[in-house]
């Protein structure tokens, strides 16, 4: 599996498969952030009172990962005097839910609006103030309550309904605004045993830069669009055309997965950033059918 930058994620596992490492190593293959977004990103900590003295600008990407205890207030914003949530802190960053469907239904569904806009509004009687919120959630949950359905070695112990019950924490519209939902299965000891090492950290975050270097020249006119996350319905229809074989795949994709208006966007940006990626200039029928494979399956919900 490629490695992307900016689409929400969803793995699903059973405990110990590594998911929260995954999730921890993800700021490591991110862009650099340019002297802009470390400002955008400290201006936020210092309203939050969180700005070490010994770090006067932030040049890492944050990383925040809240327990699934945490309040509306605590995940958004908010209090007399409204301050930064995790949402905000996490801006330009990646925001992580470990345990997803043991957050409050609630907790959960105020997130939606920022995942859309980039920005939460907070409002109270003295006024309102606007935090941006411009981030990655990456989230982790078990298949299960016991986190064992469907692993090869441990025999799941929860019922039909337990299970269906578990997955419906997470609800549909939410579910739709993540872009990549991975099966993240068991390691077996050969993989944890094998001496050879992977491709490094930082050979991802040079081909990573390099497509979001793509992005930069091919958005360079636009103010409001800096990536392909960035694009709006608009900026899609003529940065993400598709030749006849991958329009037909994409045609038939919509009407056997029953994807939305918003799934259709997302899948089509998600394609693009594949390209750019591989460095190719067109999304081809291949691009496409890996970002469309991303996509929720019925069996994980």
């Amino acid at each position: 599996m490629q490695l992307f930058v900016v689409p929400n994620m969803l793995m699903v596992g059973p405990p110990g498969a590594g998911k929260t490492l995954l999730a921890r190593s993800m700021p490591g293959i991110m862009p650099k952030m340019s002297i802009d977004e470390a400002l955008d990103v400290t201006r936020i900590y210092s309203v939050a009172d969180q700005l070490s003295e010994h770090t006067p600008l932030i040049q890492t990407r944050p990383f925040r990962a809240p327990h699934h205890t945490i309040s509306n207030a605590g995940l958004v914003g908010g209090g007399h005097w409204p301050q930064p949530g995790e949402i905000s802190l996490a801006h330009r960053g990646v925001l992580f839910l470990d345990e997803m469907p043991e957050f409050g239904t609630r907790v959960l569904e105020v997130m939606r609006q920022p995942m859309e806009d980039k920005i939460v509004t907070i409002s109270r009687a003295q006024g309102s103030l606007t935090f941006p919120a411009n981030f990655q959630l990456i989230g982790a949950m078990n298949p299960c309550p016991c986190g064992y359905f469907g692993d090869d070695l441990k025999q799941c112990t929860c019922s039909h309904t337990m299970i269906t019950r578990y997955q419906k924490r997470l609800s549909g519209p939410l579910m739709d605004r993540i872009d990549i939902h991975i099966e993240v299965p068991r390691v077996d000891y050969e993989k944890l045993s094998d001496e050879r090492f992977g491709e490094s950290s930082a050979d991802v975050q040079a081909r990573v830069e390099a497509a979001r270097e793509r992005q930069r020249d091919r958005f360079a006119e636009l103010d409001a669009v800096a990536c392909n996350a960035d694009m709006g319905p608009g900026e899609v229809r003529v940065y993400c055309h598709l030749g006849a074989d991958a329009s037909s795949i994409l045609r038939n994709a919509m009407k056997q997965m029953q994807l939305t208006a918003r799934a259709y966007h997302r899948v089509l940006k998600l394609g693009r950033t594949i390209a750019d990626l591989a460095a190719e200039e067109e999304i081809s029928p291949a691009h496409l059918a890996e970002a469309l494979q991303y996509r929720e399956r019925s069996n994980l919900h």
